[in-house]
């Protein structure tokens, strides 16, 4: 038997391979915020940089709010009743320290009451990438649906490890993996790897990554870029 729901004419098949979204397909003012993080001329104001993250994170919020499930509620005006469709559930929001903060707050804008949760993972660099994950703080995720928030979507490591450790916290129904750009070679990794219903979110789908497994074309480090160069 196939697994799905049905809640307020929205469908949703866990049967289904996992989804690859990229919403920098169609023409919208998402790419020029995408550009503009991208410009070398531009990412030097540090406060640009970060509000353009933010927006993006608004804008995907938004996208992915299309998808989740709703409920018909009567509401009160001050002339009379009626009749809307409002969000059954507030999704989980967690993402990844440090560089994940200005583009979770985006999140955070449009998802106002959502519970959040934060893990702090660095990646180790060498012949093979490595990741330690240091910090996990999240609500129950039993049966809920989580935004995976993370802006760059590389190797794919992190994503998958992060999981493992977010499953100690609870099995969720569905897992959107919200990147702002991604590498195939990451996304490929995540399709293999990730063994609950999940969908991928990006804005870009960059050419590949390069001999030190970074994004290409890419933007740079979004942590350095948001907050200055970091000690290693």
């Amino acid at each position: 038997m196939r697994n799905s729901r049905k809640v307020s004419g929205l469908f949703s098949d866990n049967s289904k391979p996992m989804q690859v979204i990229n919403l920098g397909e169609k023409n919208s003012i998402a790419n020029q915020f995408v550009a503009e993080l991208r410009n070398v001329q531009i990412q030097t104001d540090r406060q640009r940089f970060r509000a353009n993250l933010e927006k993006l994170g608004s804008i995907m919020a938004y996208e992915i709010s299309k998808t989740l499930a709703y409920q018909s509620q009567v509401i009160q005006t001050p002339l009379a009743q009626t009749q809307t469709n409002l969000l059954h559930t507030q999704p989980i929001l967690i993402t990844v320290l440090r560089a994940g903060l200005p583009y979770f707050q985006g999140f955070q804008n449009f998802f106002d009451s959502a519970p959040a949760g934060f893990i702090g993972a660095y990646r180790k660099e060498g012949a093979e990438i490595k990741i330690n994950l240091e910090y996990l703080a999240t609500p129950d995720l039993t049966g809920q649906t989580v935004l995976l928030i993370d802006p760059m979507l590389a190797t794919g490591k992190s994503i998958i490890r992060a999981v493992q450790e977010l499953e100690r916290h609870g099995k969720p129904v569905h897992i959107h993996v919200a990147a702002l750009i991604a590498a195939p070679e990451g996304i490929e990794y995540v399709q293999q790897n990730l063994k609950l219903p999940a969908t991928i979110w990006t804005f870009a789908m960059d050419e590949k990554l390069d001999h030190r497994f970074y994004i290409v074309p890419g933007l740079g480090d979004a942590g350095d870029l948001s907050f200055g160069e970091k000690l290693l």
